[in-house]
């Protein structure tokens, strides 16, 4: 089997705002520079094989925090991306439905073969971000099979996983969170990924966040 920490990034400032990020290669905020110090903290006793990140530095600067301290390298894999949501890149969620109102209206719907309109880039539908998410992360497994790797990534890819993991289908509302700097653990058998936790947050308390600025 594999071990898998798939790990979100740390805070953003269009996190903070709720702005939707996608592609757009946003850095971290002071906050999730913090997370993702305290991060690296609460993983330095853990022995790791591997880490591999999305190439986009929110998530490459969270990775760094992990890496650093032990002295390894980081992989980066542009497979582990957020999903790109085209024209709806940049925008407010709470300006989305007024600019694109039939596009929202799918998304809402969880059509899970509409496309956005274009952005910067070509919008994956959701279909194409699910096989995207999952085909990497088992190439991923597979290419480290036995080894405990880490895998930073986004919140979209950490949905998909955990949809994969407990056979939660694309049509089903999430009832599960997705946090920031978060450690959520699976196993991958080869055949199927199981969780282990999910949602782990405990090294993000405000006593430790604030003995990070110290």
């Amino acid at each position: 089997m594999t071990e898998i920490l798939l790990i979100r990034h740390g805070e953003t400032e269009w996190n903070a705002v709720k702005r939707l990020q996608g592609h757009l290669d946003i850095a971290l905020n002071a906050e999730g520079e913090r997370q993702a110090a305290a991060l690296g903290q609460a993983l330095l006793d853990e022995t790791l094989d591997v880490i591999v990140a999305s190439d986009l530095q929110r998530a490459m600067q969270t990775a760094h925090a992990i890496a650093q301290p032990r002295g390894m390298t980081i992989q980066a894999d542009p497979g582990l991306r957020e999903r790109c949501y085209g024209a709806f890149e940049g925008v407010m969620y709470s300006e989305i439905e007024e600019r694109f109102p039939e596009a929202y209206a799918t998304w809402q719907a969880r059509d899970i073969d509409a496309r956005f309109p274009d952005g910067i880039g070509r919008a994956e539908t959701l279909r194409e971000f699910y096989e995207r998410a999952i085909t990497t992360i088992n190439r991923l497994a597979l290419l480290h099979k036995g080894k405990k790797i880490a895998l930073v990534t986004h919140g979209g890819i950490l949905e998909c996983a955990y949809r994969a993991a407990n056979d939660v289908g694309l049509l089903a509302a999430r009832d599960f969170d997705v946090f920031n700097a978060s450690i959520n653990r699976v196993v991958w058998t080869g055949a199927a990924m199981h969780v282990l936790e999910w949602g782990n947050v405990a090294h993000l308390t405000q006593t430790v966040l604030d003995e990070i600025d110290k």
